[in-house]
């Protein structure tokens, strides 16, 4: 079943229950996948790895949104972007932990020769492929340069 299938059938649920937050989500998630659809060169059927992408994306906005709203103390805006990270998240595939990220990191730095923080361009690239989807770029990104720096 595509994503956008079963955002089609939460989103109906949603209505049934008369979930605001449910509803807000969806239809925001559904709006990205159409508009993705919809843009210039691209086909009506749109990939795992984009939808993924979409998803991602929609989530760090959120998460980035959640961190303003907490440090100006707008709990009422806050709690909004916490609902909606949480059901964007039901989407996305499981997320990795700190310690997965290490040994999968270090693991590439092994496989592509990596030696000294110079280097943190061709891990980086392999790595942002193979856990594209399982973890937030920023944290590949810290976890490279952090295992790098030791090196």
């Amino acid at each position: 079943m595509s994503l956008e299938t079963k955002i089609m059938e939460d989103l109906k649920n949603a209505m049934r229950a008369k979930d605001e937050a449910a509803l807000r989500t969806l239809r925001a998630i559904k709006a990205a996948i159409l508009i993705e659809k919809t843009s210039e060169g691209a086909s009506d059927n749109i990939s795992e790895a984009t939808e993924i992408k979409i998803l991602q994306k929609l989530a760090k906005q959120r998460r980035d949104s959640l961190e303003i709203f907490e440090k100006q103390n707008r709990e009422d805006l806050a709690a909004k972007e916490r609902e909606e990270l949480a059901i964007i998240d039901k989407f996305l595939p499981k997320q990795m932990s700190a310690e997965e990220l290490k040994t999968e990191i270090q693991a590439i730095i092994t496989q592509v020769g990596a030696k000294t923080p110079a280097d943190m361009g061709k891990v980086m690239g392999v790595a942002s492929k193979q856990l594209a989807g399982k973890i937030d770029g920023k944290a590949i990104s810290e976890t490279v340069k952090q295992l790098l720096a030791q090196g």
